[in-house]
């Protein structure tokens, strides 16, 4: 079923638990990447012993790395091997609808308890650091999502409630796999860096009822350019063979 990779590197030797964690986090990375940048076909099998010769290390580290994605969703596993999970799209969007519903939680919570300020340190931390993308912006590809991902995360953080901020986590890892096909464009890019900035903008102005409503429609124009591009994407691979 497919074609196993089995090129690269001879596996490398581990020394030691500390080796082999370090060696573990590295390999995830780069396969987390991978994944993301479409490097498999969804019908590539993925074996522990051919990843381990592409990465040069041996089986310990893939194997750590694989269930790290197959927890994110990024991987399946079936008949020993492992393989790129096809798009849902219809799961998809029940899990934008829980994506949304958790974000703007974030600011409601504020609007209803004056009291519940958004942490201004997180705040002004995130303003730096997407102003800095602004003047520099990331080259558009599937990466952007974890720079995205942070984004999200660290607003929920400075809103104060830890479980809103957990379960937002854990949905955007469900949703990554897919969410990719937000990032392909310098222009989608750059819009989700100025709406960033909008959002941190109004939160730190004290304008909660409008960062309520930039945020909405920042994560639904999300949710409509991956629906658009995940739908030709599948098409695609469709046409050529890449589903069954």
């Amino acid at each position: 079923m497919g074609t196993d990779v089995d090129t690269g590197l001879d596996p490398g030797v581990d020394t030691g638990p500390a080796h082999t964690g370090i060696l573990g986090s590295r390999v995830e990375d780069e396969l987390r990447a991978a994944v993301l940048g479409a490097e498999f076909g969804v019908r590539e099998r993925l074996t522990e012993s051919g990843l381990a010769r592409r990465f040069g290390v041996s089986r310990t580290p893939v194997r750590a790395a694989l269930a790290g994605l197959v927890a994110d969703g990024l991987l399946t596993r079936l008949d020993g091997a492992y393989y790129v999970a096809v798009p849902d799209l219809a799961e998809l969007r029940d899990l934008y609808e829980l994506r949304v519903t958790l974000e703007l939680r974030g600011i409601a919570r504020a609007m209803e308890d004056p009291s519940l300020r958004h942490d201004p340190a997180i705040l002004a931390e995130q303003h730096a650091w997407w102003s800095a993308m602004r003047a520099l912006p990331p080259q558009p590809g599937p990466g952007v999502v974890l720079l995205d991902e942070r984004f999200h995360a660290e607003l929920s953080r400075a809103a104060g409630n830890r479980a809103l901020t957990a379960a937002l986590t854990s949905v955007n890892a469900k949703i990554r796999r897919i969410r990719m096909y937000d990032f392909l464009t310098a222009d989608r890019v750059q819009s989700t860096v100025a709406e960033h900035l909008e959002i941190l903008d109004l939160l730190q102005a004290g304008e909660l009822d409008a960062a309520h409503r930039a945020l909405h429609v920042h994560v639904g124009e999300s949710l409509a350019v991956v629906r658009e591009r995940a739908s030709e994407a599948l098409t695609h691979m469709t046409l050529h063979g890449g589903l069954s």
